[in-house]
């Protein structure tokens, strides 16, 4: 007989492993840790520690953040970037008025707050869906920004309206330098990524998926559909709070309520679509292309001497054209996205060398 813990999915077609598959699996994990925590401290610059590596890894794992919502539970959201906010300010209050509190007490405090709010906004999702849902969700998006600048307490009564990022320590060792928060970035996104696996390969990650896939009948299997969706803004914004702590003080070092405006919330859809849906390390195939293609732009126009692209404002408005166009080619032609490409060809490679 069939029962309810049988019929419900292993894991998503983005996720899928071939069988044998675990020591490789395994293998490159490893590699990653190597490459996170030995080659890149010791041959990058402070340049590219600062300017491009720790916005794409924050970037890349607000991706994961959005992608545990909408890639594995099937919902949607248009304020990322409210929940990343809420993480910010709520650090900095916490440093602010809990004095001697750890950071990774911080961290996790933050998270927290960061998904009790998720669940708040979360709560529209127990009755609709689609198109509506996203047009609720970004109520939080407009909310928090209006919240955090009429309300100076937040940042502790500043005339700017801007949080600064405290002295970044743990057990003794100063997380001040590029290299410090560098190290502080890896650390905190490899944990996650390591519980984003943890969740998804759960019996609550297969449930959300169930009810990605077909939501009457995970209703029918017995799986309680309204507490799973709001485990899933949950822990979405669990890791979004987490993010915009990182982005505020590792990377940008000051932030106001509108850093984390409709354009940030805009991009990290974005790091989803063009990385793939359902993955969680194709959302860094995402994040570099959101971090990276303004920089090359700007190197391809200084190489050019294309004076009529000189304008800063043309070059923005050349990389959303490039953007639309990726995402539009990406939808008609490749749906999961970028690291369903990078499977693909890596599949092709190994049957051809099979032979």
């Amino acid at each position: 007989m069939t029962t309810i813990q049988d019929s419900i999915p292993e894991a998503g077609p983005a996720e899928a492993l071939p069988s044998g598959a675990t020591l490789l699996q395994i293998g490159l994990v490893a590699a990653g840790l190597v490459i996170a925590f030995g080659l890149v401290p010791s041959l990058a610059s402070d340049y590219w520690l600062s300017s491009i590596i720790i916005p794409t890894v924050v970037m890349g794992l607000a991706g994961i953040s959005l992608n545990l919502l909408q890639g594995y539970a099937g919902l949607v959201s248009l304020g990322s970037a409210a929940f990343m906010a809420v993480g910010a300010f709520s650090a900095y209050n916490l440093i602010l008025r809990v004095p001697g509190l750890p950071l990774p007490a911080v961290l996790l405090l933050a998270g927290l707050i960061a998904a009790v709010v998720g669940v708040f906004f979360g709560l529209p999702a127990l009755r609709i869906k689609g198109f509506y849902l996203a047009a609720s969700t970004l109520g939080a998006q407009f909310f928090f920004p209006w919240l955090f600048t009429n309300y100076p307490w937040f940042s502790n009564n500043s005339q700017s309206l801007t949080i600064s990022a405290p002295r970044l320590e743990f057990l003794g060792y100063d997380l001040q330098s590029p290299l410090g928060r560098y190290l502080l970035v890896a650390t905190v996104t490899a944990l996650l990524i390591g519980l984003a696996f943890l969740v998804v390969r759960s019996r609550l990650g297969r449930e959300w998926m169930a009810i990605r896939d077909m939501e009457t009948a995970a209703s029918v299997l017995g799986i309680r559909v309204a507490r799973r969706k709001l485990q899933a803004y949950a822990v979405s914004s669990f890791f979004l709070g987490i993010t915009g702590v990182l982005w505020g003080f590792a990377y940008l070092g000051t932030a106001d309520a509108h850093t984390y405006n409709l354009d940030k919330s805009f991009q990290i859809l974005f790091i989803v679509l063009i990385g793939g849906t359902a993955t969680i390390f194709g959302n860094f195939l995402g994040a570099a292309f959101i971090v990276l293609t303004p920089i090359l732009l700007d190197h391809v126009v200084l190489a050019a001497n294309i004076a009529y692209l000189s304008d800063q404002g043309a070059i923005t408005n050349l990389q959303r054209v490039i953007f639309g166009a990726i995402i539009i080619f990406i939808l008609i032609k490749e749906p999961d996205g970028l690291s369903a490409w990078i499977r693909r060809g890596v599949g092709a490679l190994r049957a051809r060398l099979g032979r």
